[in-house]
């Protein structure tokens, strides 16, 4: 307890005011699906660790290549010189890539990975002779990280991180994409939302230098999926008017979507891409920004190099974690999960209080009228076994692919219960 009351008096954790403080859980294991409380309960991890942890918590093969890499190469920075780990990371995600996509930048985090990305973007268009195209375009109802560019570009309005007013960087902004995954498209550029895109292009495109956008599912800013055609459209239009396109895989990437990235439901790809979270099956902290040799050549240098950029221990866990994904079908898996949470939270549609329900993947969201309790909601996981953590009014879960149907039926029926009111 002293432990505790120390730790409370003087950690500052993440969303939260240091005046009200919430209550924790201490954690002192984690295996596969369940995390372990100090007080010997265990609690099924349906948020992957803030999705990261897509494979399970401590897979073994993941746990053997930190020990064997920490006693050999521990760290070594970037500048003017490499690594085995690095390379063997870099061939495996040069080969789960489309054609193309070959140039990567690592850096150590997800929203670091945005921050590369726009300066990758913007530098580009500076060096191609457009010294006016620094802007950057997205679409509301986004979220792309706590770092400061990343902030700016999630909505200004509904985004958690308005209160930072004036502080961040005008972007341009357009309606999100209007039409949902399952749903049938419209090629009417004003009902599928790119009449818009159009319309902010042929007024700025002068000024903006690229458009990014989480493809499919927007995540932390509202979880809301769109449909592919969107971005098939927004495709053609940064084509047209010479604006890069920049996916946000970093929630999405690896299987998370029922598709080994949600780019490929569409059919698309971007001039650069951001992966993260489940790079590293959630054991370590790495990100990569990914583009095209043709892009990269019109950087240069690109001025950005983060102390544990491509760090060994992360690049070996990392490839590990990648032979673990192509080992298996897990997109299929995802696929399953989709199912059964349509199916096992269809009951709540007609609870009061509901305002909507959608899965994709291996993500199933209740979105609530209201506000959750998170207070209580805390205290029912503890009861109940099941860890979630609301975000506003949404209920949702992402739990690690490799949960089994009778687990996911608890993560279920504790949805259902929170949602009637606990």
């Amino acid at each position: 307890m002293k432990d505790m009351a120390f730790e409370q008096a003087h950690v500052w954790h993440p969303y939260t005011e240091r005046a009200r403080p919430q209550r924790l859980h201490r954690i002192v294991a984690a295996e596969g699906i369940w995390l372990t409380r100090d007080d010997g309960g265990r609690m099924i991890d349906a948020m992957s660790s803030w999705w990261a942890a897509a494979f399970g918590h401590a897979p073994a093969p993941l746990v053997q290549a930190l020990k064997d890499q920490a006693e050999v190469l521990p760290h070594v920075m970037f500048a003017g010189l490499t690594h085995q780990p690095v390379i063997d990371l870099t061939r495996q995600l040069v080969a789960a890539m489309p054609a193309g996509l070959d140039q990567i930048f690592y850096s150590d985090s997800g929203s670091v990975a945005v921050e590369v990305a726009v300066k990758m973007a913007a530098q580009s268009q500076v060096n191609r002779g457009h010294p006016h195209r620094t802007d950057l375009a997205t679409a509301r109802g986004g979220y792309h990280g706590d770092t400061w560019k990343a902030m700016s570009l999630s909505d200004p309005e509904t985004g958690m991180h308005a209160q930072f007013g004036r502080a961040l960087s005008a972007q341009h902004f357009i309606p999100r994409p209007p039409i949902s995954f399952d749903a049938q498209w419209s090629e009417d550029p004003v009902r599928n939302g790119l009449a818009e895109v159009e319309t902010l292009f042929r007024t700025h495109g002068d000024r903006i230098a690229a458009f990014i956008i989480e493809p499919v599912v927007q995540g932390a800013g509202g979880m809301h999926f769109h449909h592919p055609g969107y971005l098939r459209g927004l495709r053609a239009l940064c084509d047209h008017f010479g604006i890069h396109l920049i996916f946000d895989e970093i929630a999405t990437g690896f299987s998370r979507t029922g598709a080994d990235f949600a780019m490929e439901t569409a059919g698309v790809t971007p001039d650069i891409l951001c992966l993260g979270k489940a790079l590293t099956g959630g054991m370590m902290t790495l990100a990569a920004t990914i583009t095209t040799k043709e892009l990269a050549a019109t950087v240069g240098a690109l001025m950005h190099g983060p102390t544990f950029m491509a760090n060994p221990l992360a690049c070996a866990v990392a490839s590990a974690a990648m032979d673990l994904w192509k080992g298996r079908d897990w997109s299929a898996r995802a696929r399953a999960i989709e199912t059964q949470l349509a199916t096992e939270l269809a009951p709540a549609r007609a609870m009061t209080g509901v305002r909507d329900l959608r899965t994709l993947g291996a993500i199933g969201v209740i979105e609530m009228e209201a506000p959750l309790p998170v207070g209580r909601v805390h205290r029912f996981c503890m009861e109940s076994g099941v860890w979630l953590r609301p975000l506003g009014r949404l209920l949702y879960a992402m739990p690690p692919l490799s949960i089994e149907p009778d687990e996911l039926s608890r993560v279920t029926h504790a949805m259902l219960t929170i949602a009637k009111g606990l």
